[in-house]
């Protein structure tokens, strides 16, 4: 059995930004890393690991 039966695989991550301007995050309105024209759910490192602590397996 693998040890990262939960982890999200294959998930396409947002490109990274050269420079403003930054997307909003959809939860604290807070810029993200992330370019402006990324279409999509955008979220800052904070609410990422926020989500990420939500969603996580408990074992």
């Amino acid at each position: 059995m693998s040890d990262d039966y939960c982890t999200i695989r294959d998930v396409p991550k947002p490109p990274v930004a050269d420079g403003p301007p930054y997307a909003e995050c959809v939860l604290c309105r807070k810029p993200t890393e992330y370019p402006e024209s990324y279409k999509g759910i955008t979220m800052c490192p904070v609410c990422e690991w926020q989500e990420a602590q939500r969603t996580a397996c408990s074992g």
